[in-house]
């Protein structure tokens, strides 16, 4: 997550979040945040309809992003209420992102069961299929008025 959308969910400003993560540095190795380079910031900017202007509305350094454990290390630097609050809920969309990936494992190795337990009676039916492609691909004689040559 970037640093303005945490900084927003925990409605403090983002200088306000970068600072305290500044104050903290050893707290936030590189596998828990990390700042985007300039072609990475452009392309997210790309993407963005809708840039606001005017005074303080541009960034002056390029975002910080936040892994998972980036975002939990923040309960312990943002001691608010809010901050609390809004990490816990955090916590809980990726516990429930994992656990979707990990149901959806179990459905791959259940369709991976399935195709080696009938690998073999459908082996005839896709080579039936494989001969009719085949057929489809060979020359055919050509379609039309013959001139016959003297």
């Amino acid at each position: 997550m970037l640093d303005t959308d945490l900084a927003m969910l925990y409605d403090v400003n983002t200088k306000v979040l970068n600072q305290a993560v500044k104050r903290n540095t050893d707290r936030f190795p590189e596998d828990f945040m990390f700042q985007l380079t300039e072609t990475e910031y452009e392309n997210l900017r790309s993407h963005i309809v809708t840039l606001e202007t005017g005074k303080g509305k541009h960034r002056k350094y390029l975002p910080y992003a936040f892994t998972e454990q980036g975002v939990a290390m923040l309960s312990g630097i943002l001691r608010s209420k809010k901050a609390i609050l809004v990490n816990i809920a955090i916590m809980r969309a990726f516990v429930k992102m994992r656990e979707l990936i990990d149901e959806n494992e179990e459905l791959k190795k259940k369709l991976d069961l399935l195709e080696a337990k009938y690998d073999k009676q459908f082996h005839i039916v896709f080579e039936a299929m494989k001969q009719l492609v085949q057929k489809e691909n060979e020359p055919r004689e050509p379609v039309g008025f013959k001139i016959k040559k003297k």
